[in-house]
């Protein structure tokens, strides 16, 4: 996370668009927190920006510490994994031969 915060930090110094106001708190606030430091990083506008038919109105970032349970059933996606999210790229069953959309996922038979 060192270097996140790192990149952020000299990111934010080499914005000439921040004020001296505004440049302090936002240095406060990634070395505080490693979600602020990549939202610093990662502009959510040049991700979906060339994504036809997407207009991103907002982007905001949030965080949460949580403990992980590998044995929780909230963790075990493969249970509803098939049913609710799947791939994402076609709607099709995935795994199906010459099934392109999944052979871009991985998980094709092509």
């Amino acid at each position: 996370m060192a270097a996140v915060t790192g990149a952020a930090l000299a990111r934010i110094a080499d914005d000439d668009d921040l004020s001296a106001e505004e440049r302090t708190p936002a240095q406060g606030a990634v070395a505080a927190d490693a979600a602020e430091a990549l939202a610093y990083l990662v502009d959510p506008f040049g991700l979906v920006g060339d994504v036809p038919g997407v207009e991103l109105q907002q982007a905001s970032w949030s965080s949460e510490r949580i403990d992980y349970d590998p044995d929780a059933p909230e963790w075990d996606l493969d249970e509803e994994g098939e049913e609710f999210y799947g791939d994402g790229f076609d709607g099709a069953p995935d795994g199906v031969p010459g099934d392109e959309a999944d052979a871009v996922s991985g998980e094709g038979g092509k």
